[in-house]
């Protein structure tokens, strides 16, 4: 397992590559690139999970996220989601053209990737690296019944290393999330495990603070410290236990209507110097817009208004964070 000084040390080496690349001028780099790449600003760059905006076309859906004040949307490739996997070399074009019409980044997607030697994955992640999108999230991976658990982790430890060597070849940075329920990574333990065969330069963790405090309770601020050197994206939301169904569960709320602390969150991500993109998720009851749906019960302001509440409150508390 690498230590917290291994990852520093990585963490600065994307620092000097990014200021190394900045110093070339007009080289064909996108600048996308460039504003993209950890610890490059200071300031956060928030990016709209699209899932939210799926009743939207392109055009519509980039509009909005630009007129709300986001930087950019993390666009959904993958199955049901705004660009489907099979239609990427037609339709993503088409996306990033519209975000870009908008003056959105275009940094983030969010995919169900998985597997590097997937035809339609290299299809994708070949047609985003040409069209300047820099970071995305793969699928989940599981732990079959049929085979323990360490051996799970050896199948899928080389799995993301291969994922490395492709993501390196086209200039992307890959993320696994942790997620709570009985997913790999769920107990965030794992993450170090499960990308101990790669660099984690271009393969790495897109850190859920929402699922991390669900699975890991009090002891959270310990696994952000273990995989803080593994983290290249960061997934927003807010959550507090309640009971739905005779059952008791995390219940998705606005930011800081939770138990998420992000007071202390950020300034622990200031203290380890990770200025990642954040896509900014929004899954609490908004007329179905939490679920991804195509056609919305309430006004699509009413959408927009609590996009612009949340948002404005996680760039307040990031700037508050000292």
């Amino acid at each position: 397992m690498k230590n917290d000084k291994e990852g520093i040390s990585r963490r600065n080496f994307t620092k000097l590559s990014a200021a190394a690349l900045g110093s070339i001028p007009l080289m064909g780099f996108d600048n996308s690139l460039l504003d993209s790449l950890p610890g490059n600003k200071d300031d956060i760059q928030v990016n709209l999970f699209s899932k939210h905006l799926q009743f939207l076309d392109y055009n519509n859906m980039s509009e909005a996220a630009a007129e709300i004040g986001f930087d950019g949307l993390d666009l959904t490739v993958r199955p049901k989601g705004h660009v489907l996997p099979e239609r990427s070399i037609e339709d993503l074009p088409k996306a990033v053209e519209a975000m870009k019409k908008f003056g959105l980044q275009t940094t983030m997607m969010t995919t169900n990737i998985i597997d590097s030697n997937d035809p339609q994955s290299k299809e994708v992640l070949e047609t985003a690296s040409a069209l300047g999108l820099t970071h995305y999230r793969t699928g989940w991976l599981t732990y079959p019944e049929k085979i323990t658990i360490p051996e799970s982790i050896e199948v899928h430890a080389q799995k993301l290393a291969a994922l490395e060597t492709l993501n390196k070849k086209l200039g992307l940075y890959g993320g696994y999330q942790n997620h709570f329920g009985n997913h790999v990574g769920a107990p965030i333990w794992d993450i170090p495990e499960i990308l101990k065969k790669t660099s984690s330069l271009h393969m790495g963790c897109q850190y859920d603070i929402r699922h991390a405090i669900a699975e890991g309770g009090g002891s959270w601020q310990l696994g952000l410290r273990l995989v803080q050197s593994y983290i290249n994206s960061i997934d927003i939301k807010d959550f507090k236990w309640g009971q739905k169904d005779g059952k008791w569960q995390p219940i998705n709320v606005p930011l800081g209507e939770g138990i998420v602390d992000f007071d202390s969150y950020f300034k622990l991500l200031k203290k380890y110097e990770i200025n990642v993109p954040m896509s900014l998720h929004l899954e609490y009851d908004l007329g179905g817009a939490e679920h991804g749906d195509s056609k919305i019960t309430i006004d699509k302001k009413e959408v927009f208004a609590q996009m612009k509440k949340d948002l404005t409150f996680l760039r307040k508390a990031w700037q508050q964070a000292e």
